[in-house]
This record gives C-alpha cells, structure tokens and sequence, in this order.
C-alpha cells in the first residue's frame, strides 16, 4: 500500500511556521534581555532636564549626575529640553526606550500639577513613567528687587489690595510649584497678582534683578547666591519651618497665613516598561550617591534636603501630591491652558 501524503492548506502551513520561528526565537530574545539588564549600563546615560540651565532641576541633575556618572562607570550627559512647563522634555522621556539610557529629573509640575493645568497633556504622569527616587526636597522662596517699597509678606498683601491686579510675579513656568505658590497666596489672602511665566529660573531672576517684574517666586537652591549677594529681598519662604540657610526669613504661614505650605521636589524617573532590575539598580546607586558626605553638604548648602528612598516610596509621594494640587487647583479656579 502506498504511504498517503497529507497536504496541509497554506495559510495553515504559513501560521504554523510563524509561531514555531516565534518560540524558538522567545528563550533567545530572553536571553538577550537578561544580558542587557545584567550589563546594564553599557553606554552613556542622557538625563533630561525639562528646564532651562541655572535653575534648581539643572543644578540637582548636575550635582548628582556627575557622581552617579562616575559610580556607574558611564557618562551621564545632562540635555536640557525646556518649554510648556516641562511637559516637552517629559514627553521626550516618555516616548523613550525602556531600557534606563534615558532618564527624567522630574519635578512636582511635571509629574503633578501640570495634568490639572493643560487641557492637552502630552503625556501620562501616572502611566508613563517608573519612579525611580525621590532626589530632593525643598520649598521655595519669595524674592523682590529693590523697587517694590515692601519688606514682608504682610506689606506686599496691602499694597496688592491697594492696587489691585497691577503687581506681577515671575515664575520658572506655568503649573509648577513655584507659579503655584504665588496662586495659593493670592487665593488665602484674597488678592490678585499677575503671574508671568518664563522657561526657567534664569530667565526669570535676570527680569526680576532687571526690574521688569516686581516679584518672583523660586526654589530656594537656585535663588540663594542671589540672595546672600543682597542683589534681592527674600520676603518669606514657603515650608513648613524657616531655612536653616535663611534663619531670619520667615515662612509664609508665620507672616500671616497659617496653613500655607509649599515644598517643592526633584526625582528620577524613567520610562514605564523599564526592567524592574535596572530601576532597582539605577535607586540603589542613587540613594548610595545622595548619602555621601561631600553630595549631602552640596545639596544641604543649596537649601535642599536629600532623598534617595525607594520606588514605591516616591511613588506614594506623587499619588499623595497630585490628590492635593488637583483640589487646591480646582478651588483656586486655575483653569487649563
């Protein structure tokens, strides 16, 4: 008897071959990966820093990104990408490879208030981004030039309500925590300043020191060497309790509003699909970088303080921090751009 040939249709046939290439393929392409994770970082790092240069995201990333570059034994290149609050250097991060190469020094807006304040967000905060750790805290501060006849948080509210709507204040961008230090303000003590927005806190202090606004809210790190070379008042800083850098300026909340309180944060993300591996590698190293002696004082002279705690940790801080802003936006009545 002659042997039957079974002949197979050839879409079936085709489909076949398909899945049997994709399953030889998967213990390789998995091998690969784990090599890549285990081998990770092979090549320089890009930081990206959704701000100009000067402020403090751009002195933060520099201080850490330099040692954190020589403790993993590659290159971490700082790339600057401001503009639209920092939503354009966050989106370069989101729409990135997973593969921990690129990375975000995020920030409060960024991750936070901006959702609350743009109609279009270009990203997802909750969804497109792995924390990595919270890098540091810091509030920020109220600065004037020497035009403005005020001295203390409790002159600048009279003189608002004298003249109301006519004073100004520069803000490194719109919808960070600085921008809405001056909106929680003028909401508790029921004034109306004008905000002017810049792309940075460079831009903004040479306007302020120029005389072309007469306020400026920033994160204290990048407004203290003007402040210690008297170039501008600092009226009152926005934390909980005095800077230990600024012992004589006051907080906001003992200069006549109780209750106000602004801090403002810097951390590490990156891209959502990251190896859990890598995000634990990269914190690890990050928190190791933060508690030597010679980066604390750093930072602790910037009037900062220091992080380093774990993935789920800054995670808790963002979920906790958009609850707030997203009802103190809603009741300030800041609409989206």
């Amino acid at each position: 008897m002659q042997a039957s040939t079974v002949r197979w249709p050839a879409a079936f046939a085709t489909a076949f071959a398909t899945a049997y290439s994709l399953l030889s393929a998967a213990p390789v392409h998995a091998a690969r990966s784990a090599d890549a994770e285990a081998s990770w970082p092979s090549h320089p790092i890009r930081l990206v820093v959704p701000f100009t240069p000067g402020g403090t995201t751009d002195i933060l990333a520099r201080v850490v990104g330099q040692r954190l570059g020589q403790v993993l034994g590659q290159t971490v290149v700082i790339d600057n990408r401001p503009g639209a609050g920092g939503n354009i250097g966050a989106e370069a991060v989101a729409r990135a490879s997973p593969d921990g190469y690129t990375l975000l020094m995020g920030t409060l807006g960024t991750q936070v208030t901006n959702a609350s304040l743009y109609a279009r967000m270009p990203y997802d905060a909750a969804r497109d981004f792995a924390p990595v750790t919270l890098v540091a805290n810091s509030p920020n501060v109220l600065l004037t030039n020497a035009t403005l006849p005020v001295r203390s948080v409790g002159e600048l509210i009279a003189l608002a309500r004298q003249q109301p709507g006519k004073l100004n204040y520069a803000s490194t961008s719109t919808g960070g925590s600085p921008h809405l230090s001056g909106e929680l303000l003028d909401s508790m003590a029921r004034v109306k300043m004008q905000h002017v927005p810049y792309k940075g806190a460079a831009p903004a202090m040479t306007d302020l020191l120029a005389g072309q606004v007469n306020l400026m809210y920033d994160n204290l790190p990048s407004a203290l060497a003007q402040i210690q070379a008297g170039k501008v008042r600092a009226l009152a800083v926005t934390g909980p309790q005095r800077s230990p850098l600024l012992p004589d300026v006051p907080t906001v909340q003992e200069s006549g509003l109780p209750g106000y309180v602004v801090n403002s944060w810097f951390g590490l993300l990156a891209p959502a699909g990251t190896p859990a591996a890598v995000v634990g590698k990269l914190q690890q190293a990050v928190a190791g970088v933060l508690a030597e002696p010679a980066v604390r004082q750093r930072i602790e002279q910037l009037g900062a303080v220091p992080g380093g705690d774990s993935p789920a940790a800054f995670a808790a801080v963002i979920r906790e921090d958009t609850a707030k802003w997203s009802r103190v936006i809603r009741e300030a009545g800041i609409k989206p751009q």
